[in-house]
C-alpha cells in the first residue's frame, strides 16, 4: 500500500525535481500527484483519497475543509521554521531523506492503521547490553557492536532504553525528531506507531540507525514495561532490521527479566577488577537460583565481555559458568569515536548469539 501524496507548488521547476526524485527514490512508498493550481488540487483530494497534501506557503489552505483522512503541511523556504499558519512546516531546501521523513510523520498522525508497513518479518536478532557492574562501559560496547554489524552490511538499530542514556553520545545524523516523539506516540496509544518509528529514525555515517535522545531526560521515565514491549515489537514487525541492539539499565526485577527473555542474547560487561567480578558473579549466581525455581531459561543466553581490562590489575572470572567472549583494554586519552573505531572491528561480537 502506497501513501498518496499531493504536492501543491508554485515553482514548476522545483515541483518537477522533487516529483522526479521521490518517484525514483521512494517509488514503493508514494503515489504522487502534483499541482500548481490550488483549486484543481483541492478538487481532487477527496476523490483520489489523498493521504497527505503538502502546499507551498504562498497558498492559503483551509485545513478544516480538507478530507478528514488527509494530513497537511506547508512547504517553506527557511529551515528553522517548524510551524506556518499553525500547521506543520517542511523546509523545501534540505536533503530529500529529511523531507521524506517529515512527510511520513505527517501521514503517521492521520493514518488509522499500519497496513503500509512490511509486517510479518520478525527475523531481527535482539541483543541486550547491560551490566550488574557499573562504570564498565556497557553502553560503549553496545554502540561498538551496532557499528560492527552495520559494517558487515547488516541493517542495525541501536536503541538506548536507559533512563538517562543518550544515543547522541555515539551517533550523529540530521533530523528534527527524537525519542520524545516516540514516547508521545507510545503513551497516546497510536495505532500507527510503526510509521512514527520510521519517520523518527536517523542513520549515522557508520550505517547504524538510532533515535536521538529525548528533549527532556525525564521523558524516558514515562515508559513502562508495556510501552517498551510494544516499542520493541513494532520495531521488529517493520522488518527493517537484522540486528536490534538494546542498551538498558541493569535490573533483575520481573520487568527486566521479561525483556531479557525476548532477546537472542544478553551481554554483561566487566573490567576484571575485584569489585566488578564480585558483582557479576553474585548476579549470575542469583539468576541461576531464579532459573532453578521458575521457568526462566536465561543463563545460557548471557555472555560476558571485558572492557577497559588491565593485565596488571584485572583478572578474568573463572568457573563462574558465564560464557566469556573476549574483551578489550583501556584506551588511554582516546575520544569516544576513537574508542568505537578500535572496538567495533573485533570478532568477539560475532560470538554473542
Amino acid at each position: 500500500m502506497k501513501i498518496k501524496l499531493a504536492i501543491l507548488e508554485k515553482d514548476q521547476n522545483y515541483l518537477n525535481r522533487i516529483v522526479s526524485v521521490f518517484s525514483t527514490k521512494y517509488t514503493d512508498k508514494f503515489e504522487i500527484y502534483s499541482f500548481t493550481d490550488k483549486d484543481v488540487a483541492l478538487s481532487v483530494l477527496d476523490g483520489a483519497r489523498i493521504d497527505v497534501l503538502v502546499a507551498n506557503d504562498v497558498f492559503e489552505i483551509d485545513v478544516n475543509a480538507l478530507p478528514k483522512r488527509c494530513g497537511f503541511a506547508y512547504f517553506v523556504d527557511v529551515a528553522d521554521i517548524a510551524m506556518e499558519n499553525d500547521q506543520r512546516a517542511i523546509c523545501k531546501f534540505q536533503k530529500v531523506e529529511l523531507i521524506y521523513k517529515q512527510i511520513l510523520s505527517v501521514y503517521s498522525e492521520k493514518a488509522g492503521s499500519i497496513s503500509g508497513l512490511n509486517l510479518g518479518d520478525d527475523s531481527a536478532k535482539i541483543l541486550v547490553f547491560t551490566s550488574p557492574s557499573g562504570g564498565t562501559g556497557s553502553s560503549t560496547m553496545a554502540a561498538a557492536s551496532a557499528m560492527h554489524f552495520a559494517a558487515q552490511g547488516k541493517k542495525t538499530l541501536y536503541l538506548n532504553l536507559e533512563r538517562f542514556g543518550s544515543s547522541d553520545v555515539f551517533f550523529v545524523a540530521e533530523g528534527q525528531f527524537d525519542m520524545s516523539d516516540i514516547v508521545f506516540a507510545l503513551k497516546s496509544k497510536k495505532a500507527n506507531l510503526g510509521l512514527k518509528l520510521e519517520s523518527c529514525v536517523k542513520q549515522d555515517k557508520t550505517g547504524v540507525c538510532f533515535y536521538s535522545q529525548t528533549k527532556v531526560p525525564m521523558d524516558m521515565l514515562e515508559l513502562n514495561i508495556e510501552d517498551i514491549e510494544r516499542l520493541i515489537s513494532e520495531v521488529r514487525l517493520t522488518g527493517s532490521y537484522d540486528y536490534i541492539i538494546l542498551d538498558m539499565d541493569f535490573g533483575m526485577d520481573k520487568d527486566s527479566l521479561q525483556l531479557w527473555r525476548q532477546a537472542h542474547g544478553v551481554v554483561w560487561t566487566g573490567d576484571g577488577s575485584e569489585t566488578s567480578n564480585t558483582k557479576i558473579y553474585r548476579a549470575f549466581q542469583s539468576l541461576t537460583i531464579m532459573e532453578q525455581n521458575a521457568d526462566l531459561p536465561l543463563t545460557s543466553r548471557i555472555s560476558l565481555i571485558y572492557n577497559k581490562f588491565s593485565n596488571k590489575t584485572g583478572k578474568a572470572l573463572e568457573e563462574s559458568g558465564l560464557k566469556n567472549v573476549g574483551g578489550a583494554p583501556r584506551f588511554e586519552h582516546a575520544t569516544t569515536e576513537q574508542v568505537l573505531k578500535q572496538l567495533s572491528p573485533k570478532d568477539m561480537f560475532d560470538k554473542l548469539i
